[in-house]
């Protein structure tokens, strides 16, 4: 059946001037008259048989019905640039590839150890997507991602790289206002507890693992992000509960103390996880070869250590 579709031109005029809400300002961004965006704008709304634009007080709106196709259609547009990107950046031994990942795991673990990726991969293009909520790979335009969690999404092909360690850190300033800190782990009362959003049941774990109670476990500044809640504790600000290897560094520097002798493993584990139908995209299993050897090389390092 032939796709009831507007042409490409009148979607790309369309959302130039919804963004700019200027066909002035979008004439000057496609390099085209402003007589040109006003007659495409009118064949696309004679097409749709619906108003985009209205005017008020000289001033370009959108209406209803303008808003809701205008989001739609920057998004087709950003997938289909990606698309096209990617294809013209494909090769059999190389090629474009969309890595999701965490934001702090992307930063801290997986960023200074690119370099070696590359040096192995050098006609692979990385592109780092990050964020915070599930993967959609189909929507988001992404060939392979790392997953904290469970391995259970359909579709889907997964590979354990590493399981996690969560610790109790603090400033070393901290420490020197309740000195017993270190002794008594009781004086955890008395500390602000840092907060990760997406972790609201850590602090319950831990504090049951050390059978402390405090009065509420839920209470303290919340933080999207794993780095926020690291600089968070490094500025003072309370006790933080993080993943061992992601404040390595502050621990050996000094800029984090472990006041603790306690640590509980975390249920869930950080995977490598990619379409199944991707599984023969030869950049794929590039970087899901190499990831996996990584993680592995480190925790027998580790190990033997």
């Amino acid at each position: 059946m032939r796709r009831v579709l507007p042409s490409l031109t009148a979607l790309q005029f369309f959302e130039s001037s919804a963004r700019h809400l200027s066909f002035t300002r979008a004439a000057e961004e496609l390099n085209v008259t402003q007589s040109a965006i006003s007659r495409q704008i009118r064949a696309l709304e004679e097409y749709l048989g619906r108003d985009l634009f209205r005017r008020v007080k000289k001033r370009l709106k959108l209406t209803a019905a303008g808003e809701a196709y205008a989001a739609q259609v920057r998004d087709l547009l950003d997938r289909a640039e990606a698309a096209t990107l990617q294809v013209m950046a494909y090769s059999d031994a190389g090629g474009m590839l969309n890595v999701g990942t965490l934001p702090t795991f992307g930063a801290r673990w997986l960023v200074p150890r690119l370099g070696d990726f590359k040096t192995t991969w050098p006609d692979i293009q990385l592109n780092l997507i990050t964020q915070t909520r599930e993967f959609n790979f189909s929507r988001e335009g992404i060939d392979i991602a790392i997953h904290f969690g469970e391995d259970n999404m359909p579709g889907c092909v997964f590979h354990r790289l590493m399981g996690e360690t969560l610790i109790a850190v603090c400033a070393p300033k901290i420490l020197k206002e309740n000195d017993d800190l270190p002794i008594a782990r009781e004086r955890v009362r008395n500390c602000t507890l840092l907060q990760h959003s997406t972790r609201p049941r850590a602090w319950q774990d831990w504090l049951a693992a050390t059978g402390v109670a405090v009065v509420d476990e839920l209470a303290g500044p919340r933080f999207e992000h794993f780095h926020m809640v690291i600089q968070a504790a490094v500025a003072g600000l309370g006790l933080a509960l993080l993943p061992e290897f992601l404040v390595r560094e502050e621990l050996d520097n000094g800029r984090l103390v472990a006041p603790f002798d306690v640590s509980i493993p975390n249920r869930h584990a950080y995977y490598v996880v990619y379409p199944e139908e991707k599984e023969n995209n030869f950049a794929v299993r590039a970087f899901r070869d190499w990831i996996i050897a990584t993680c592995r090389a480190e925790s027998a390092q580790s190990t033997a250590a």
